[in-house]
């Protein structure tokens, strides 16, 4: 057997084939319950049809074109999408990426759900119908040599005046009955194959939906990577500035070591529950109560660890910040608290100057700190950071705007958001 004759009979009688038939028979079983009630319609509608399972053939096709329409209308769920694209994908070989899994939402989904539904019913009834009634009559002919009886009838063995004989062409007619079958199992299981990724892959609205769930993951995301970075590399840095104070004045000051050390174990123990705050989104648990998102009614505990860490701190800002809107005043304290990090990691003399003023429509911030260096000319805060953009991300979600940059040996850090803005 040559290599395009195997080919040819692997793709006729291989593993997909005949899982492509597999299917085409549910198709054929799926459409008897439509079948045998539209039967029983038509015999009290119409009795002059012959009455229920009429033995005429243009009655039986009639009535077979009539079962798709309920079926159609049963493929408007929108819970029949998923069922369908797992079957095709089990056994009509059509890779799932083409497919939508979901319950169709839309009516142009269930539209072309319904076309496909209907084209598997009707392709299976064909399959199924073709596949109960030929292969008996095949085995007849090819057994006619054999028997010499065709349908009860003994076959005479010449035909006509040609002198062909029964016994050559019953077989050949037989075997010719089996390969259309094959082929019509193959046809009918390639054409769903190919129209299933086109009716029932994703709309437009499904695309929509799926670009808009992938930008709230992504947004999701990058709030938590602002969050980590803000809480723990502010925590970090205070850290790291607080033991490093704190081992200089060792043996000449032991009343600001144990300061500097209470003040570790504070913004551990903090930071510590922020994480875990953290951790809990990624899991998709939610935030725990035992951490929740610090707001600048918290600022005290955020100034003291700073000035703990060594910094000249000075605050200018009103008594009333627990009145300003939760959204924007947990945004203003991650701002503040990595403004006052950015200090502490670069300025040589930390000597920082914090301003917070809320007027009628907006909150302003301003972070000021002094670049002087101890040798040599002031060092350039090096860019690549996740810090100052953060800052800039967390302003424009609130449609407000944020400034910074050095200016006459000065850094200055200055956000304005809106009071009554929502995030975008």
């Amino acid at each position: 057997m040559t290599r395009p004759v195997r080919g040819l009979v692997a793709a006729a009688l291989g593993r997909r084939a005949r899982l492509r038939w597999v299917h085409l028979l549910l198709g054929g079983a799926l459409l008897m319950p439509y079948y045998l009630v539209t039967n029983v319609l038509v015999a009290v509608v119409r009795p002059d049809s012959g009455g229920f399972l009429s033995t005429s053939l243009g009655w039986q096709f009639a009535i077979f074109a009539l079962a798709l329409v309920p079926g159609a209308a049963t493929a408007l769920h929108p819970l029949v999408r998923p069922l369908v694209s797992g079957a095709a994908r089990a056994l009509c070989g059509v890779p799932g990426a083409g497919l939508e899994t979901g319950p169709s939402n839309s009516w142009a989904a269930r539209g072309r759900t319904a076309l496909w539904y209907t084209l598997h019913l009707l392709t299976g009834g064909l399959v199924s119908g073709v596949s109960l009634t030929v292969p008996p009559l095949a085995l007849m002919l090819i057994a006619v040599p054999v028997t010499g009886m065709l349908g009860g009838v003994r076959m005479p063995w010449g035909l006509g005046r040609s002198g062909a004989s029964w016994w050559l062409l019953a077989p050949l007619a037989g075997i010719g009955l089996l390969a259309g079958v094959v082929a019509l199992s193959w046809a009918a299981g390639a054409l769903l194959a190919r129209c299933a990724p086109v009716l029932l892959g994703p709309t437009a609205a499904d695309r929509l939906a799926a670009a808009e769930r992938h930008a709230m993951q992504l947004a999701l995301r990058n709030r938590l990577a602002r969050e980590l970075h803000d809480s723990v590399g502010h925590a970090l840095s205070a850290v790291t500035l607080q033991a490093v104070a704190a081992r200089r004045v060792l043996d000449v000051d032991p009343e600001f070591v144990r300061q500097a050390l209470a003040a570790i174990e504070t913004t551990t123990r903090e930071a510590v529950g922020e994480l875990d705050t953290v951790l809990g989104l990624l899991r998709e648990e939610g935030p725990t109560d035992t951490a929740p998102a610090p707001t600048l009614s918290g600022l005290d505990a955020l100034l003291d660890r700073t000035r703990a860490a060594g910094a000249a701190l000075t605050l200018d800002a009103p008594t009333a910040l627990d009145r300003i809107p939760p959204v924007v005043s947990r945004e203003a304290y991650r701002i503040v608290q990595e403004g006052l990090g950015n200090a502490l990691r670069h300025a040589n003399q930390a000597r920082i100057r914090l301003r917070i003023a809320v007027h009628d429509d907006a909150l302003e911030i301003d972070v000021e700190n002094p670049i002087e260096p101890t040798t040599g000319p002031a060092p350039r805060r090096r860019g690549g950071g996740r810090g100052l953009p953060g800052i800039a991300e967390r302003a424009r979600l609130l449609r407000g705007e944020a400034v910074f940059g050095e200016h006459e040996g000065v850094w200055r850090l200055a956000v304005r958001l809106p009071l009554s803005g929502s995030a975008q």
